[in-house]
């Protein structure tokens, strides 16, 4: 670890619902050691489980104290990256995470706010994905499962937590690789380098930009 550089905290998860790799993941160890405008990208692995998530988040804030954070999850069968806007105060698990926990309208944080706002810059994110020519869109919604929960989590920290209070952080979503869907007629993938060169964009705008561009998102999910 390079102590002289600002850091960057970059998460992805590990594979999970049946699936032999996790794109989130493969892009972080992509961009672990990168340097970005004088910051230091940091990758860490987060276990698709409710809970120990964020035990190794809490310990990857702790000892990083990064100055962004950019937590990724693959979200299946979009057709492009998603800035996350909001994540929700609830755990509303569709199918049992990888040691089998699937809790139903659960508070991530008992007594927390209802939601929180990404404090990246989402709608340049999306513009300067868009102008590196990638497929992007603002996505209102980070679902109810692991992704959600690390999100909510995440924004709580940096809201709460006076050692962080410096720090910004959001969520992104990347879709299936083409390793992924071989085989499965009509399923969005987009390819893996493209995916890489999408968050190296991503992290870019988000330590150059600090007031978010007023323009359309253009298309929402």
């Amino acid at each position: 670890m390079t102590a002289s550089l600002p850091r960057i905290l970059l998460t992805g998860f590990e594979p999970f619902g049946g699936e032999s790799v996790n794109p989130s993941w493969q892009i972080a160890q992509a961009l672990d050691g990168w340097d970005c405008d004088g910051h230091r990208v940091h990758a860490v692995l987060l276990p698709c489980v409710f809970g120990d998530a964020l035990a190794r988040l809490d310990a990857a804030l702790a000892e990083l104290r990064p100055d962004l954070v950019m937590c990724l999850g693959q979200a299946g069968g979009r057709t492009e990256i998603s800035i996350e806007r909001a994540a929700l105060n609830v755990d509303d698990a569709r199918i049992p995470d990888n040691i089998g926990r699937q809790p139903i309208d659960v508070a991530v944080v008992p007594g927390g706010p209802a939601a929180y706002f990404s404090t990246l810059p989402i709608k340049a994110l999306a513009r300067d994905l868009r102008q590196a020519g990638i497929a992007v869109a603002v996505s209102n919604t980070a679902g109810t499962f692991v992704c959600n929960h690390v999100f909510y989590a995440l924004m709580h920290r940096l809201a709460t937590v006076p050692a962080l209070a410096h720090a910004r952080g959001g969520f992104v979503h990347v879709p299936f690789t083409p390793q992924q869907v071989a085989g499965r007629s009509g399923v969005a993938s987009m390819p893996l380098a493209a995916q890489v060169e999408g968050i190296r964009a991503a992290l870019r705008a988000a330590l150059r930009t600090h007031e978010d561009v007023r323009e359309t998102a253009g298309r929402e999910q």
